[in-house]
């Protein structure tokens, strides 16, 4: 009776979005830190591409990576201030402003998840339901510069950390998928995935994935994320 006085609205969800997309963020990684990631685009007839970098992150908004390896690749940086990116190129010298949207390493993956800074930074969170343990939140993007208008995201409700992200732009197209596991004890509380993989329905057939590794708490000066430093990223390995 009472259904049907409500005219069959469904009751609301029972879970604070924005709460479990900070405890997210919170358990992905310490607010500053270090890590190594090793890179590899798997392309249809299976040739793999493998890169290897090392990144530090402090605060909300400052990232760089640096690649270690191929060869051809070692001493590249990419940094991340907000919403800016610059790759520097030794041979180069000056460092030169990409977008987010862009790919540093080829493959699926673009330069917005390789430099990804904390979900709810950049997103506000809705709750869109809760299925096998799991809750779904809707996010959306805070501004036009966000890689990515709305992402679906499937979150554990056990561990707090995120299963599987659905990428749209604006338009509503589904732009790649991305699924985390292999979840792992890194030491220090932190307790995530080991192991992102992701596919494009953009790029049938191919693959990358990211194995993440040695990530700790660790504090940077505020010049360790200068354009003037991107040279020098590699005297911060210990």
């Amino acid at each position: 009776m009472l259904f049907i006085l409500l005219g069959g609205i469904a009751p609301a969800l029972a879970f604070d979005a924005t709460a479990i997309l900070k405890e997210v963020d919170e358990r992905m990684a310490p607010a500053s830190y270090e890590m190594y990631r090793k890179l590899i685009n798997i392309e249809p007839d299976g040739k793999r591409k493998e890169f290897v970098l090392y990144t530090v992150k402090k605060g909300t908004d400052k990232m760089v990576a640096l690649f270690l390896d191929p060869p051809s690749e070692k001493g590249r940086s990419t940094l991340r201030l907000g919403d800016n990116l610059w790759l520097y190129i030794p041979n180069v010298g000056k460092p030169i402003r990409i977008t987010s949207l862009q790919s540093v390493v080829g493959g699926v993956f673009n330069n917005a998840d390789i430099m990804r800074l904390d979900f709810s930074d950049e997103y506000t969170a809705s709750a869109a339901g809760e299925e096998d343990g799991r809750y779904i939140l809707e996010l959306k993007a805070r501004g036009p510069a966000v890689a990515y208008d709305r992402l679906k995201m499937w979150v554990d409700k056990q561990t707090r950390v995120p299963l599987t992200i659905e990428a749209y732009a604006a338009s509503g197209l589904l732009i790649k998928t991305l699924h985390y596991n292999d979840i792992k004890d890194f030491g220090h509380g932190i307790v995530r995935p080991a192991k992102l993989i992701t596919d494009s329905p953009l790029y049938k057939g191919y693959q990358s994935v990211m194995l993440f590794d040695g990530i700790r708490p660790r504090e940077f000066a505020d010049e360790v994320f200068t354009l003037d430093y991107l040279p020098r990223v590699g005297e911060l390995r210990q």
